[in-house]
């Protein structure tokens, strides 16, 4: 069984006092870093002018360790030290940045954090021990996931995961996976664009930026001008446009005559799959070729896999293994509890 932390990617410098506007830590993440001091998750989106993440940004990037250090945070009082982290990045940029990733996790972490946000506390510091590190690609996380989490998923299948920065897919074999089936393209973020460029040309976005935008696609509907404007519709069509234009012709090389002798089993994963307009599209091409299977909470299951996978590194201590998915919408982090 797992427990699972997840907090939005968005980040922003702030000096601001914030004492009691949250109700716990993890709405609550204020933390320094690099001598100035940032607020992640919710109360950057609260309190925030202009929260921001890069998309697939590497290790040596500042949202990237701070999220880090941020998700870290909110496992520190609930593991045994030292840790086993298991963590992952999109096929395209995995093997550019595994090595900076080990480097950057595997050491001592002091993470500072001001928590009068939630508490009568003010500044408090945390060290967290992290002995083994592996970096893998996130694709195979889910894959992991699959068949050692709740599903138990055996024999072949087609992994196919959407998030907000990319989408991947590859064919998971019972000896391993098949290299040549592993796409990773653009994710829900390619919508989200279209969404904004249909909406400017009646309304004004006030400098919003792709990732405030996506809170409003996922709620579908925004405020503009003190008016509710439905996004409904006009998400349905930039997700079939997104479906049409970037997912299908990057799966016809992977479902193809080839590969579906071998199966034609299909798991959708990745937070795009809440989306049903966009599962509707996965059905209607092919739900008479093969058989979609879908996952309970699919936006965690890289998470969970990275959490399996640190099991297995740390000889079977649950207290020490840690999933970490530093994702482009959201941060999860994953422990094992008996």
């Amino acid at each position: 069984m797992f427990a699972i932390q997840s907090f939005s990617s968005l980040i922003e410098s702030s000096n601001a006092n914030l004492n009691n506007t949250s109700r716990d830590l993890i709405n609550g993440l204020k933390i320094f870093q690099e001598s100035h001091w940032y607020i992640c998750g919710s109360l950057a989106l609260n309190e925030g002018h202009l929260p921001h993440k890069l998309i697939n940004s590497s290790p040596s990037d500042l949202d990237y360790q701070l999220l880090v250090k941020a998700a870290l945070l909110l496992v520190a009082e609930s593991v045994e030290q030292p840790l086993t982290v298991t963590t992952g990045f999109p096929y395209s940029t995995y093997r550019i940045y595994k090595d900076m990733a080990t480097d950057l996790l595997k050491k001592s972490h002091i993470i500072e954090y001001d928590a009068s946000t939630f508490s009568r506390y003010t500044k408090k510091t945390v060290i967290l021990d992290i002995q083994n590190v592996e970096v893998i690609p996130e694709i195979v996380g889910c894959t992991i996931a699959l068949r050692k989490g709740e599903q138990q998923a055996g024999g072949n299948f087609f992994v196919l995961s959407c998030g907000f920065g990319t989408f991947e897919s590859v064919l998971s074999l019972e000896s391993g996976i098949v290299e040549q089936t592993m796409v990773s393209t653009h994710g829900i973020n390619y919508a989200v664009k279209l969404m904004m460029i249909e909406l400017e040309k009646k309304h004004y976005l006030n400098f919003r930026n792709s990732h405030l935008m996506d809170e409003a696609f996922q709620k579908g509907y925004i405020i503009l001008n003190r008016k509710n404007v439905d996004l409904r519709e006009i998400r349905r069509n930039v997700l079939i446009s997104y479906y049409n234009e970037v997912i299908s012709p990057n799966l016809r090389n992977v479902i193809n005559d080839k590969n579906l002798v071998q199966t034609s089993k299909v798991y959708l994963c990745g937070g795009g799959m809440y989306y049903q307009d966009l599962v509707d599209c996965f059905e209607n091409e092919f739900r008479d070729i093969v058989q979609l299977n879908f996952v309970t909470d699919p936006g965690s299951l890289a998470s969970k896999g990275y959490a399996l996978n640190s099991l297995r590194l740390s000889g079977g201590n649950k207290q020490s293994s840690v999933g970490l998915d530093i994702g482009n919408s959201s941060t999860v982090v994953s422990t094992l509890i008996e």
